[in-house]
């Protein structure tokens, strides 16, 4: 079962990579990259390749596929 993480947004969205740096999923925006890069995250559960894709409140990201991590983002 993957790990849920709550991310609250203050503004009207975030790049994928900088949520992943900022929800403790990775050190780095580069960091974050290289696994959006790889095939790795989800947004919504639909693979995502956009580095920088703009995720909005209410949306899940997902890294890792089932025994990994789920970032829910929600309106701050």
């Amino acid at each position: 079962m993957a790990q849920t993480i709550t991310f609250p947004l203050d503004r009207e969205f975030i790049a994928l990579n900088d949520l992943l740096k900022l929800a403790g999923v990775c050190d780095s925006g580069g960091a974050g990259k290289a696994l959006v890069a790889a095939g790795e995250v989800s947004v919504d559960g639909a693979p995502e390749s956009r580095k920088s894709a703009k995720i909005r409140a209410g949306q899940v990201g997902g890294v890792g596929g089932t025994g990994g991590v789920r970032i829910k983002v929600v309106a701050a």
